[in-house]
């Protein structure tokens, strides 16, 4: 059996993909989500999960950020990404920093399936409309995602927290941890990501933000 993990926060495309990835195979289970939070209680509660198609843009992602959480935690489970961003850049990052595949929201479910059987059957998906790797914003995504992919998941979780803009008591609290430890997993995020303070390390997590053209027009 293929277990399946759909999280995206809106229903009505959420219900598009279960439709979609119900008609893939005779054999699948699926376990949806409506945020990263949720997503990671179903990894936790759900060992067996084999891939998840995560949303960009979805409540606590922080753009590719939760794509890199997940995968700390779960690396043994494939990531799709699925995004009504398919500017090629975006696509290409995403690759970068650790995504089996990338749909755009508005593929048709054919192509939605093409992708899907790919991955699960460990295959090379399509091409993607990819830049050229060797541009200098594409090689400085290579050496942070390099960096970042040498953090513990419990450092990303509190990188990610850094992002929100959470003081380490406040990090402490939601992680249920003493304050020293976050003091020292910050020690070891700066070291790691080539920083020296928290305004630092937020430029960098701001790098990771994409921009939903979904939800920018009222911006």
């Amino acid at each position: 059996m293929t277990r399946i993990l759909i999280a995206d926060d809106h229903p009505l495309f959420r219900l598009a993909l279960v439709q979609a990835v119900s008609n893939l195979e005779d054999d699948i289970e699926i376990v949806e989500a409506d945020g990263l939070e949720s997503a990671r209680d179903a990894l936790n509660a759900e060992r067996s999960i084999d891939l998840v198609l995560l949303d960009l843009h979805m409540p606590g992602c922080h753009g590719l950020m939760g794509l890199l959480s997940l995968r700390s935690e779960f690396p043994s489970v494939a990531v799709i990404m699925i995004s009504a961003n398919d500017d090629p850049v975006v696509m290409r990052r995403a690759i970068t920093y650790g995504a089996a595949g990338f749909i755009p929201k508005r593929s048709g479910i054919t192509e939605i399936q093409k992708m899907l059987r790919s991955v699960i059957a460990c295959e090379n998906p399509a091409p993607l409309p990819l830049l050229d790797r060797h541009d200098t914003d594409a090689a400085q995504d290579r050496e942070l995602a390099t960096r970042l992919a040498s953090l513990s998941p419990q450092q990303l979780r509190v990188l990610s927290l850094v992002a929100e803009g959470l003081l380490n008591k406040q990090i402490a609290d939601r992680l249920d941890i003493q304050e020293r430890t976050v003091k020292a997993h910050m020690s070891a995020v700066f070291e790691r990501l080539g920083v020296s303070n928290r305004t630092q390390a937020s430029v960098l997590l701001r790098s990771l933000e994409i921009i939903d053209p979904s939800r920018s027009v009222d911006d």
